[in-house]
């Protein structure tokens, strides 16, 4: 699948990583709780090396229990701490905030610097904990441009840096660049999304058939994803006089609705022991 990586503006934003991570005393890393493995810039543990940090499984409202449990359990090994959220829930300010207190082992003064790939719901996130609409949100990768500090409001004095996102400038891996596109880090406009939405049916069918049958009104018994595509859009009304399917507009309608979890809750990966256990 190709994929226009945007290498200058990923560049500028690793060279920013560089020299403001001197004046951080914590790193909180987002990763998008469907696709934690996908969503995890390599780069990024090579860039801060040691530097304290916190790994956030965000829009875990998104992705099924048993994932959220599993990956929790794996970074918590892998790294100093992980927690899971969902950056819309201003339930998890103190969570957040007693987390990066107790990893710098400090009880005030602390900055913080916010970092992950596109559209992985930094902004979002930065804005609940401030408690107001400081930083440009919006469900496209690429909308934070610059960086800024923000102030949260609470008993310790957190500030937050928010970066651009930072993504793998390639993959060796189809699949990782599916789940990037499945999730909406890549813009729609730099792949082809009706490939991309027949492969997500694929994966829709296996792990969650009952969620898209429900969703659709379709039944998907012994169906081909084409199949199941094409289902979808007679009982969505998609379709074109003289032309027949809306292959577009239907392809659009089951990317989006997936990623506001309309279809139902799925994670699209595991850690590897237990994508062992599965295969």
């Amino acid at each position: 699948m190709d994929i226009n990586w945007q290498p200058g503006h990923m560049k500028k934003t690793r060279d920013l990583l560089k020299t403001k991570l001197k004046i951080v005393d914590i790193v909180i890393e987002l990763i998008d709780a469907r696709a934690p493995l996908s969503s995890k810039n390599m780069e990024i543990d090579t860039i801060i090396k040691q530097k304290p940090r916190l790994i956030i499984l965000n829009k875990s409202d998104l992705s099924d229990n048993n994932g959220n449990i599993k990956w929790l359990e794996f970074l918590n090994k892998e790294y100093q701490k992980a927690i899971a959220i969902n950056a819309f829930d201003k339930m998890n300010i103190n969570a957040i905030s007693n987390a990066v207190f107790q990893i710098v082992n400090k009880r005030s003064s602390v900055r913080a610097m916010i970092v992950g790939i596109p559209n992985v719901g930094k902004s979002t996130l930065i804005n609940n904990l401030a408690g107001r609409r400081g930083t440009k949100t919006g469900n496209r990768p690429g909308i934070t441009k610059h960086i800024q500090w923000i102030a949260i409001k609470n008993k310790n004095k957190l500030e937050l840096l928010d970066t651009p996102g930072l993504l793998n400038p390639s993959s060796d891996n189809p699949k990782s660049s599916q789940n990037l596109a499945f999730i909406g880090a890549i813009r729609d406009e730099n792949i082809d999304i009706e490939y991309i939405a027949l492969k997500l049916l694929e994966i829709l069918i296996a792990k969650a058939p009952n969620s898209l049958e429900k969703r659709y009104k379709i039944s998907i018994r012994d169906k081909v994803p084409r199949e199941v595509f094409t289902d979808i859009a007679i009982k969505r009304g998609f379709i074109v006089k003289n032309s027949g399917i809306d292959y577009m507009r239907t392809a659009i309608t089951i990317m989006n609705e997936y990623r506001k979890g309309m279809i139902g809750r799925v994670t699209l990966e595991y850690p590897q022991y237990y994508e062992d256990l599965e295969s």
